[in-house]
């Protein structure tokens, strides 16, 4: 697609990122360098994840962006909570748009 792409690693809950996540932190591996949170999602939603993972000490940089349907303006202020108002994105999301996250993420 774009080249820039090594791993894809796919949950179906926030819950599930975040014990994934903190597997590879346990094993020493390295994290994602780039994760793309969806807010709507089933036992934890992207809110939660976000709570949790921010108290992990993480050493690596690691760009979250949130890509969700939600157009909610108080999505969008809880989105500066966790310095993420610039990285906010309303789905669906183009190749181009995407690809200039990439960009931004690798340079």
């Amino acid at each position: 697609m774009t080249g820039k792409i090594e791993n894809i690693m796919i949950c179906k809950n926030g819950k599930d990122a975040f014990d994934k996540l903190q597997a590879i932190i346990t094993a020493g591996n390295r994290l994602p360098e780039l994760i793309l949170l969806d807010l709507n999602m089933p036992i934890w939603d992207g809110w939660q994840f976000l709570d949790e993972f921010i108290k992990v000490k993480i050493d690596q940089k690691i760009t979250i962006y949130i890509l969700t349907s939600s157009t909610n303006s108080a999505d969008m202020e809880r989105s500066a909570q966790y310095n993420l108002r610039s990285n906010y994105l309303i789905k669906p999301i183009t190749l181009d748009k995407l690809k200039d996250v990439l960009d931004q993420v690798t340079e």
